[in-house]
């Protein structure tokens, strides 16, 4: 097998054409090669390269918004304590 799932499919299917028609080989694997490319093309598959790359990009995004959440959590937890300090009530010198 050549590793391709592509190259390998379309091999298993010429390899069971009759011996007869063996001359027409080469034009049947580019046909189906072309059909099986187009078909493919249309599902907007992606490469498994494309997919781990964008699953590293997700994973660098996740951690940057959970260490924001924390940020602003901090942020939050230090204007509630600031807005809740009491007051000076005491008379004030300019009386």
């Amino acid at each position: 097998m050549s590793g391709n799932p592509l190259e390998d499919m379309i091999k298993k299917f010429t390899d069971t054409i009759p011996e007869p028609l063996r001359t027409m080989q080469d034009d049947m694997e580019k046909n189906m090669r072309g059909v099986l490319e187009s078909g493919l093309q249309k599902m907007n598959l992606v490469t498994r390269e494309e997919f781990d790359i964008q699953t590293a990009v997700l994973q660098r995004t996740r951690e940057k918004l959970e260490a924001l959440e924390k940020q602003v959590a901090a942020l939050e937890s230090s204007v509630l304590s600031e807005v809740n300090k009491p007051v000076n009530t005491s008379p004030s010198d300019s009386e």
